[in-house]
C-alpha cells in the first residue's frame, strides 16, 4: 500500500512538471549577463586595498578599514576619491544593517554634495522598518512604504527609479555595479539590471531641476548618512574615450582594449549581407536564414578578398558585415578610395557614416571652378562636405562640420564612438561629429529607435573599397 501510495505521488509529481509551463528567463537578469560579459574583459583597477585609505579623501576618520573591509561608521560624512572619473564602471559589494542607509554619489565636484552637484546612487534597505507604516486604505489597515519611488536602492536619487525586488536581506552581501557612459547610466545589482537610462531622454522624476545631471566627470563618493554600511572588492573600468589615432605598429594589431575586427589574413569574423533591408534581414529564421546567408556569403568570398594585409573589395559584390552584432562601443578603422568612389559604415544595421570623394567634378549652377580645391571651397552640398557625416538623417544634422578627408588614394582613419543613439567621429584626428542622434532610416518617420545591436557593415556603393585595422572596443549597455 504504503509502495503504491508513493508510486501515485510520482507519477502525479511528473504529469505536474510535464504539463508545466517553462519558466520564462528574468529579462533583467539577460540584460545583465550581456553587460557583464562585456566587463569581463575590461582593465579593472582596484580603489580600496583592503589596508588603509590610500586614495581617498573626506571623512577619513569617520570610515575605517577592518579585516579588508571597508566600513562607514555611524555618523560618517563623506568619503571621496582623490581622482575625478568620466566614463567608468565602478563595481563593489556592500553590506547593509537593518534599515541602513548610504549612498554612491558619481561626477560629483570636489567636496560637492552627491544628490545636488552629482547624482547619487541610493544604498538603502528600503525594506527596513524605519522606511514602513501602516495606513487605512479603504477602511482597511495595510503596510505601506513611506519612501517615494526615486528613494528606493538603486535609484538615482530625485532623478530615476530602479526596479525593486533584487537586494539581499540585511546582513548579507550584495554585489553592484554602476556604470557611467556619457549620458548613459546602468546598474546592476546582484546579477539583475535595475537601472538602465539614457539622462537626455529623462526629466527628473521628483519634478525639480538638477544640475548634476549635466555633470560629465567628477569625484565618487561614499555618501555616509549615518549609519552602518561596510563595503569591498571596490574597483573601476575606465571608459574615458580613447584618443582619436591608434597608437599600434604593425598593421592589424589592436592597441590595449581593442580587439581586431579584421585579421590582416582572411575573412574570419566577417560575413554577407543576407537582405538589403535590415527589418527584413532580421526577421528571417530558420531554413531561410540559412539560405539566404550562405548565398551571402559565397557572394562574399567571390569579391571580398584580403591581398597584403588588406581587406579589398572589387566593387561588384554587396556589403560587408561582421558575424557578429554590437551595440555600444569605440571603433577604429583605415580605408582608402580611388578618385571619385563611394561607400560608408553601417552602425548596428543602419545607413550611415558616408565615404565619398570630396574632390570629384560635378556640375553646378553658376559655373564649374578651374579646379578640385576650388570645388571643395565653392559648393556646400553632398560629397563636396567631405566624409563622416550621417547622410541619411533628416532631422538631426547630416554633415561634418568639416572636410578632414585625405586625397584618393591615401589612408585615412577613422575613430567613431557610438553610445545610445548618439556618434561621436574623428577623421584623421579631427573631430566633425560630436554626440550626433544616428536616426532609423528603417523607419520613414525617422522616430523609432534603433536597433539596440546589430551588425556593423563596410557598404558596397559600386566602388573599389580598402580597408585595414579595424579595431573594436565594446562598452557595456
Amino acid at each position: 500500500m504504503h509502495k503504491f501510495i508513493a508510486c501515485l505521488a510520482l507519477s502525479l509529481c511528473l504529469a505536474s512538471a510535464v504539463g508545466a509551463a517553462p519558466k520564462k528567463p528574468d529579462p533583467n537578469r539577460v540584460a545583465a549577463e550581456r553587460a557583464l560579459g562585456i566587463l569581463k574583459s575590461a582593465k579593472w583597477t582596484s580603489l580600496f586595498n583592503g589596508k588603509n585609505l590610500n586614495g581617498w579623501t573626506g571623512d577619513t576618520k569617520g570610515y575605517i578599514v577592518k579585516d579588508g573591509v571597508l566600513v562607514c561608521q555611524k555618523g560618517a560624512k563623506i568619503l571621496q576619491t582623490a581622482k575625478d572619473y568620466s566614463d567608468f564602471a565602478f563595481s563593489f559589494e556592500f553590506k547593509l544593517e537593518e534599515s541602513g542607509n548610504n549612498g554612491i554619489g558619481i561626477r560629483v565636484p570636489e567636496n560637492g554634495y552627491p544628490s545636488r552637484d552629482g547624482m547619487e546612487i541610493q544604498v538603502l534597505d528600503h525594506n527596513g522598518s524605519k522606511y514602513q507604516g501602516e495606513a487605512e486604505i479603504a477602511g482597511k489597515k495595510r503596510k505601506v512604504s513611506w519612501l517615494k519611488p526615486w528613494q528606493y536602492h538603486g535609484s538615482i536619487y530625485g532623478i530615476y527609479p530602479a526596479r525593486t525586488g533584487y537586494l539581499k536581506k540585511p546582513g548579507e552581501w550584495n554585489q553592484e555595479t554602476i556604470v557611467a557612459i556619457e549620458d548613459h547610466i546602468l546598474v546592476i545589482l546582484n546579477g539583475a539590471v535595475i537601472v538602465d537610462v539614457f539622462l537626455e531622454d529623462v526629466t527628473p522624476v521628483n519634478g525639480l531641476p538638477h544640475q548634476g545631471m549635466r555633470s560629465k566627470k567628477g569625484r565618487i563618493q561614499f555618501a555616509g548618512h549615518n549609519d552602518h554600511v561596510e563595503f569591498r572588492n571596490i574597483k573601476l573600468a575606465d571608459f574615458t574615450p580613447s584618443r582619436s589615432t591608434p597608437n599600434t605598429k604593425p598593421d592589424n594589431t589592436p592597441p590595449a582594449g581593442f580587439s581586431a575586427l579584421f585579421n590582416g589574413k582572411n575573412l574570419k569574423g566577417w560575413k554577407g549581407l543576407a537582405h538589403g533591408n535590415a527589418p527584413k534581414r532580421r526577421a528571417l529564421k530558420g531554413a531561410d536564414l540559412k539560405k539566404a546567408q550562405l548565398a551571402a556569403d559565397d557572394l562574399m568570398n567571390a569579391h571580398w578578398s584580403v591581398i597584403d594585409g588588406v581587406l579589398t573589395y572589387d566593387g561588384k559584390g554587396r556589403s560587408l558585415c561582421t558575424a557578429k552584432d554590437f551595440g555600444d562601443f569605440e571603433m577604429y578603422v583605415d580605408w582608402k578610395i580611388p578618385a571619385g568612389a563611394d561607400s560608408g559604415i553601417y552602425l548596428r544595421g543602419t545607413p550611415q557614416i558616408q565615404i565619398w570623394d570630396p574632390w570629384k567634378p560635378q556640375s553646378h549652377k553658376g559655373g564649374k571652378p578651374t579646379n578640385a580645391e576650388e570645388w571643395v571651397k565653392a559648393y556646400r552640398l553632398g560629397h563636396n562636405l567631405g566624409s563622416g557625416g550621417l547622410w541619411n538623417n533628416r532631422r538631426a544634422r547630416n554633415m561634418p562640420t568639416i572636410v578632414a578627408d585625405k586625397k584618393p588614394g591615401e589612408w585615412n582613419t577613422f575613430f567613431i564612438r557610438m553610445v545610445g543613439k548618439n556618434v561621436s567621429l574623428w577623421l584623421n584626428g579631427k573631430q566633425i561629429l560630436d554626440r550626433v542622434e544616428l536616426e532609423n532610416f528603417w523607419d520613414r518617420s525617422r522616430v523609432e529607435p534603433l536597433a539596440r545591436a546589430d551588425q556593423i557593415e563596410l557598404q558596397h556603393h559600386g566602388s573599389e573599397l580598402f580597408f585595414k585595422n579595424i579595431y573594436i572596443r565594446e562598452l557595456p549597455y
